[in-house]
Protein backbone atom coordinates (compact mmCIF):
# COMPACT_ATOMS: atom_id res chain seq x y z
CA UNK A 1 0.00 0.00 0.00
CA UNK A 2 1.42 3.39 -0.93
CA UNK A 3 2.05 6.17 1.59
CA UNK A 4 -0.82 8.37 0.35
CA UNK A 5 -3.34 5.57 0.70
CA UNK A 6 -2.08 4.81 4.21
CA UNK A 7 -2.21 8.54 5.10
CA UNK A 8 -5.77 8.85 3.76
CA UNK A 9 -7.01 5.81 5.66
CA UNK A 10 -5.33 7.13 8.81
CA UNK A 11 -6.93 10.59 8.74
CA UNK A 12 -10.32 9.08 7.85
CA UNK A 13 -10.11 7.08 11.10
CA UNK A 14 -10.35 10.46 12.87
CA UNK A 15 -13.77 11.12 11.28
CA UNK A 16 -16.40 9.28 13.36
CA UNK A 17 -19.09 9.54 10.67
CA UNK A 18 -16.82 7.91 8.06
CA UNK A 19 -16.10 5.12 10.53
CA UNK A 20 -19.81 4.72 11.30
CA UNK A 21 -20.60 4.28 7.58
CA UNK A 22 -17.61 1.91 7.24
CA UNK A 23 -16.30 3.86 4.25
CA UNK A 24 -13.08 2.39 2.84
CA UNK A 25 -10.64 4.11 0.51
CA UNK A 26 -10.05 1.57 -2.26
CA UNK A 27 -7.66 3.57 -4.49
CA UNK A 28 -6.08 6.99 -4.89
CA UNK A 29 -4.48 8.75 -7.82
CA UNK A 30 -3.35 12.26 -8.56
CA UNK A 31 -6.68 14.07 -8.19
CA UNK A 32 -8.74 10.87 -8.09
CA UNK A 33 -10.23 8.61 -5.44
CA UNK A 34 -12.29 5.42 -5.28
CA UNK A 35 -14.15 4.71 -2.06
CA UNK A 36 -16.75 2.14 -1.04
CA UNK A 37 -19.08 1.17 1.75
CA UNK A 38 -21.02 -1.97 2.59
CA UNK A 39 -24.73 -1.99 1.85
CA UNK A 40 -26.19 -2.82 5.24
CA UNK A 41 -29.85 -3.07 6.24
CA UNK A 42 -29.67 0.04 8.43
CA UNK A 43 -28.44 2.05 5.40
CA UNK A 44 -31.58 1.32 3.35
CA UNK A 45 -34.85 3.14 2.90
CA UNK A 46 -38.45 1.84 2.84
CA UNK A 47 -37.91 0.56 -0.73
CA UNK A 48 -34.96 -1.57 0.39
CA UNK A 49 -32.41 0.46 -1.57
CA UNK A 50 -29.58 2.56 -0.13
CA UNK A 51 -30.87 5.76 1.47
CA UNK A 52 -30.02 8.94 -0.43
CA UNK A 53 -28.26 10.40 2.59
CA UNK A 54 -25.85 7.47 2.68
CA UNK A 55 -25.16 7.80 -1.06
CA UNK A 56 -24.62 11.55 -0.69
CA UNK A 57 -22.27 11.00 2.24
CA UNK A 58 -20.17 8.48 0.31
CA UNK A 59 -19.93 10.87 -2.64
CA UNK A 60 -19.04 13.81 -0.40
CA UNK A 61 -16.16 11.92 1.23
CA UNK A 62 -14.94 10.65 -2.16
CA UNK A 63 -15.00 14.12 -3.74
CA UNK A 64 -13.09 15.66 -0.82
CA UNK A 65 -10.60 12.79 -0.80
CA UNK A 66 -9.87 13.28 -4.51
CA UNK A 67 -9.24 16.99 -3.92
CA UNK A 68 -7.05 16.30 -0.93
CA UNK A 69 -4.70 14.13 -3.01
CA UNK A 70 -3.53 17.35 -4.69
CA UNK A 71 -3.01 19.12 -1.35
CA UNK A 72 -1.08 16.73 0.93
CA UNK A 73 0.10 19.59 3.17
CA UNK A 74 -3.42 20.91 3.81
CA UNK A 75 -5.20 20.47 7.13
CA UNK A 76 -8.32 19.23 5.34
CA UNK A 77 -10.91 19.87 2.68
CA UNK A 78 -14.40 21.29 3.28
CA UNK A 79 -17.40 21.02 0.96
CA UNK A 80 -18.74 24.45 -0.07
CA UNK A 81 -21.34 23.37 -2.59
CA UNK A 82 -22.58 19.90 -3.56
CA UNK A 83 -25.13 19.00 -6.23
CA UNK A 84 -26.26 15.41 -6.66
CA UNK A 85 -28.61 13.71 -9.10
CA UNK A 86 -29.98 10.34 -8.02
CA UNK A 87 -30.36 8.10 -11.08
CA UNK A 88 -30.84 4.53 -9.86
CA UNK A 89 -31.22 2.53 -6.67
CA UNK A 90 -28.25 1.48 -4.57
CA UNK A 91 -28.22 -2.28 -3.97
CA UNK A 92 -26.01 -5.33 -3.73
CA UNK A 93 -23.22 -5.89 -1.21
CA UNK A 94 -21.11 -2.73 -1.77
CA UNK A 95 -21.60 0.75 -3.14
CA UNK A 96 -18.64 2.45 -4.86
CA UNK A 97 -17.86 6.12 -5.51
CA UNK A 98 -15.29 7.34 -8.02
CA UNK A 99 -14.26 10.99 -7.87
CA UNK A 100 -11.93 13.21 -9.89
CA UNK A 101 -10.77 16.81 -9.75
CA UNK A 102 -11.88 18.84 -12.75
CA UNK A 103 -9.99 22.02 -11.87
CA UNK A 104 -7.71 22.68 -8.94
CA UNK A 105 -6.64 25.95 -7.40
CA UNK A 106 -4.63 26.97 -4.36
CA UNK A 107 -7.63 27.09 -2.05
CA UNK A 108 -10.57 25.74 -4.10
CA UNK A 109 -11.14 22.62 -6.18
CA UNK A 110 -13.95 21.64 -8.51
CA UNK A 111 -14.68 17.91 -8.41
CA UNK A 112 -17.14 15.42 -9.87
CA UNK A 113 -17.97 11.83 -9.22
CA UNK A 114 -20.45 9.04 -9.43
CA UNK A 115 -21.77 6.31 -7.19
CA UNK A 116 -22.25 2.85 -8.68
CA UNK A 117 -23.37 -0.56 -7.55
CA UNK A 118 -20.83 -3.40 -7.66
CA UNK A 119 -22.28 -4.47 -11.04
CA UNK A 120 -21.39 -1.03 -12.44
CA UNK A 121 -24.93 0.33 -12.65
CA UNK A 122 -25.11 4.08 -12.05
CA UNK A 123 -26.73 5.21 -8.80
CA UNK A 124 -25.91 8.95 -8.64
CA UNK A 125 -23.72 11.72 -10.09
CA UNK A 126 -22.35 14.63 -8.10
CA UNK A 127 -20.44 17.87 -8.63
CA UNK A 128 -18.90 19.93 -5.84
CA UNK A 129 -16.79 22.91 -5.00
CA UNK A 130 -14.49 22.25 -2.06
CA UNK A 131 -12.27 24.55 -0.06
CA UNK A 132 -8.75 23.48 0.80
CA UNK A 133 -7.79 24.39 4.35
CA UNK A 134 -4.19 25.54 4.25
CA UNK A 135 -1.84 25.29 7.22
CA UNK A 136 -1.27 28.51 9.11
CA UNK A 137 2.11 30.07 8.45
Amino acid sequence: MNDRLAFTREYQKKIPFVQHLKIVTEALGQGTARLSLPVETEFTNSLGTVHGGVILSLLDVALCTAARTLHPDSTGVITIDLSTSFIGGGSGERLFADARVLKDGRSMSFVEGEARNADGSLVAKAMATVRVRLKEK
